[in-house]
């Protein structure tokens, strides 16, 4: 952080009346964004989101998408503070207890804390957003759910497989997803998995769950978050496990038609997987972030589990002839890379 941005980060926390704050660093993410744990002895502790904008970063959509998730009744954080041009929010701090530590530690049953991630995202999507916020969400349309897509390609795949059929994955992708891209009809935040969602057992019904990380929320298909939370790139969620929770959500979602559902949360399920394994070669070969490339292997489990759909038999060979798996050699092959590509796309 340069001495210029420390220095707006001080005059913005002294003019919210939190300038004898202790702070803290926590742990950030993929992003460019940056977080402090905030404790004063006055307010109390809070969490200071450094998203800074001549890094491509932009606080209004979470904005946006904050006063959404909390005008339907879900724990969002609350926006204590906000200066949109520095990409500076004071958020209610929320705790510690996401959901991924606290299943390690045991201190709640996997299933009660996934049981209530999926019946939060039933009632989310059973609710109506208002006609005014709605038009400010972008649909997840085909150009994005291809372009997502393209990033095992353009990335992973011309690391270590240069000359795949890439017209061919184009043509394969853009197919299985034009109806599904037309079905958009939900909020979907798409980071939502367990290092995302906090336990909050203070609260009540769906506000148990707290909510992180929804910046980039599109409208689109009901089956992409559920597809986020049971095919987790940072743990395993065992196949039984993600078998009972799909058939929660469609019991508290009857209007669904199992099939078509389940044939369309396969697609998502291959196309986000995909696209995760792009981003994580990305990460390493554009950014030098090599920790993510460990994760490969995981994401690759959940893309082979999709692609034995029925349905998507053709991009199953597709991706055999064209993507060689994630074996120790070839993450090696990636990590022999030095970073700092241009993109790519």
């Amino acid at each position: 952080m340069t001495m210029d941005r420390n220095r707006a980060i001080d005059a913005f926390l002294s003019d919210q009346g939190w300038g004898a704050a202790q702070r803290k660093a926590l742990a950030g993410d993929a992003s460019n964004r940056r977080y402090e744990r905030l404790s004063d002895p006055v307010h109390g502790p809070a969490v200071l989101m450094d998203a800074p904008p001549e890094k491509g970063e932009d606080v209004r959509p979470f904005l946006h998408i904050t006063q959404v998730l909390r005008g339907l009744g879900f724990s969002a954080p609350e926006i204590l503070a906000a200066d949109e041009a520095l990409g500076l929010l004071l958020l209610e701090d929320l705790g510690d207890a996401l959901f991924a530590r606290q299943i390690a530690s045991g201190n709640v049953d996997e299933r009660v804390l996934y049981s209530a991630a999926v019946d939060l995202l039933a009632d989310l999507h059973a609710r109506e957003i208002p006609e005014g916020a709605a038009a400010q969400i972008p649909p997840y349309d085909r150009a994005t759910v291809l372009r997502e897509a393209q990033l095992a390609t353009h990335w992973y795949g011309r690391a270590i497989a240069p000359g795949a059929d890439e017209a061919g994955f184009d043509r394969l992708i853009g197919r299985l997803c034009a109806e599904i891209a037309e079905a958009r009809s939900v909020l979907v935040l798409r980071d939502y998995h367990a290092e995302n969602l906090l336990w909050l057992p203070e609260r009540l019904h769906h506000q148990r769950v707290g909510l992180l990380d929804y910046q980039d929320a599109l409208i689109g298909h009901p089956a992409y978050d559920l597809v986020s939370l049971l095919e987790d790139a940072r743990r395993d969620v065992a196949p039984s496990l993600a078998e009972v929770m799909i058939e929660r959500f469609l019991a508290e979602r009857p209007e669904l038609d199992e099939a078509a559902f389940r044939r369309d949360y396969a697609i998502l399920g291959a196309q986000r997987n995909l696209k995760i394994v792009g981003i994580f070669a990305r990460l390493w070969l554009r950014d030098g972030k090599p920790r993510y490339l460990d994760l490969i292997p995981r994401v690759w489990g959940y893309l082979e589990r999709d692609l034995a759909h029925p349905e998507l038999g053709e991009l199953r060979a597709w991706v055999a002839q064209n993507l060689p798996p994630p074996t120790p050699a070839v993450l090696d092959a990636l990590r022999a890379t030095p970073p700092g590509l241009e993109a790519k796309g």
